[in-house]
């Protein structure tokens, strides 16, 4: 790529990050384009669709989670690593305000340019889930796609004005619900 396209590409992705975090993820692609100083045919040569845009922008959050999810596993005990990983997720989420739709539209229709992302964090918190079940820490009757779908949920719930001050309160019981009872000691490691 050349040094101007990338840095168009990088003031895009920039100004993205703001104007969807501010707008949420059908903010308006002439906004993204006029505060990263381009021209909407520039952000349409970069990202033909919104779905693109919305992909390049989680991609690299979805990566990290990924990454974290591997460190997770070897740094922590199951059930803190699981928790703490699905706290994460949810706050990756509910940064980017109305995402949940396009992750759960992504995550079934493998033709979407979010799909592999959308798979690579389902698939890594489905790691730490499957750790913690078999050392008995988490319900054995939840497997990743709950996992993702409950990463919807409460970032859904976040995204709500009227439930946006209980939505850690509503993390909290959502995810003693995942965790079995012999857990409670489990949480207190580390």
């Amino acid at each position: 790529m050349r040094a101007d396209a990338k840095k168009n590409y990088e003031q895009l992705l920039t100004a993205a990050r703001d104007v969807v975090a501010e707008q949420g993820a059908d903010a308006s692609l002439r906004d993204i384009a006029r505060r990263a100083g381009v021209g909407l045919g520039t952000l349409y040569r970069h990202f033909p669709t919104r779905e693109a845009l919305l992909d390049a922008l989680l991609r690299a959050c979805f990566d990290e989670l990924t990454t974290r999810a591997g460190e997770l596993e070897t740094s922590r005990s199951p059930g803190v690593a699981l928790v703490s990983w699905l706290r994460e997720a949810v706050t990756v989420s509910r940064n980017y305000r109305g995402v949940t739709e396009s992750m759960m539209a992504a995550i079934a229709d493998p033709d979407s340019a979010l799909h592999a992302s959308c798979v690579t964090m389902r698939t890594a918190g489905a790691r730490l889930l499957a750790r913690a079940q078999d050392k008995g820490l988490a319900r054995p009757d939840m497997d990743g796609t709950d996992l993702f779908a409950l990463i919807g949920a409460l970032a859904w719930l976040g995204d709500q004005a009227a439930l946006a001050q209980r939505a850690d309160h509503l993390f909290d019981i959502i995810a003693s619900a995942i965790l079995t009872e012999r857990a409670g000691s489990d949480r207190d490691e580390d």
